[in-house]
């Protein structure tokens, strides 16, 4: 589990200064968490920051790219104005003294796309398929957003909330010998 600090002027970490200088009026949130730091923006900036955080603070390596479905979280839906999935984006640096941060972009149910970061990093490639795939998220200018786990023709998104437990069936209907070409 994920312990928040309390951040003051003299605890807290460069990355989360130089973020609130050049991003202060963007930013919906920001936590120094007890593995690195933790921000919030809104899509229409996700890019240009993300991009400020590969070129001018070194986080190169692109760890993972998911969504969070917070259908069933009514103070995290409140909290960004109903906004039903979160798009998370893990970010590792080789240098500085907080090699990791998340950055986080909430995404109405009405409105799911999100810009893809392949541009930035290549190997978000297949990150964000998996997170079109499970959620169902549009990844703006992604270069093949196409399903990558589950066959073409399957109906429905198996990571969302409202997909049934045990599924509508597929099991018994599923065609093991299909590939997806």
């Amino acid at each position: 589990m994920n312990e928040e600090k309390e951040i003051t002027e003299e605890t807290q970490p460069l990355v989360l200064e130089k973020l609130q200088e050049k991003f202060a009026d963007v930013l919906l949130a920001d936590t120094e968490t007890s593995n690195g730091v933790a921000v919030v923006v809104g899509k229409e900036h996700i890019y240009a920051l993300l991009e400020y955080l590969k070129t001018e603070l070194a986080y190169t390596f692109l760890i993972d790219v998911t969504a969070v479905d917070n259908s069933n979280l009514e103070s995290e839906l409140m909290q960004y104005d109903y906004a039903r999935f979160m798009v998370v984006y893990h970010l590792y640096t080789f240098e500085g003294e907080t090699p990791r941060i998340r950055v986080k972009v909430p995404v109405h149910e009405k409105d799911l796309k999100v810009p893809s970061v392949t541009k930035l990093w290549k190997g978000a490639n297949w990150l964000e398929r998996e997170t079109h795939d499970m959620f169902g998220i549009d990844f703006e200018g992604h270069p093949d957003l196409r399903r990558i786990l589950m066959p073409d023709d399957f109906e429905g998104h198996p990571l969302r909330k409202d997909y049934p437990l045990r599924g509508r069936g597929e099991r018994e209907s599923f065609n093991f010998e299909k590939q997806n070409v």
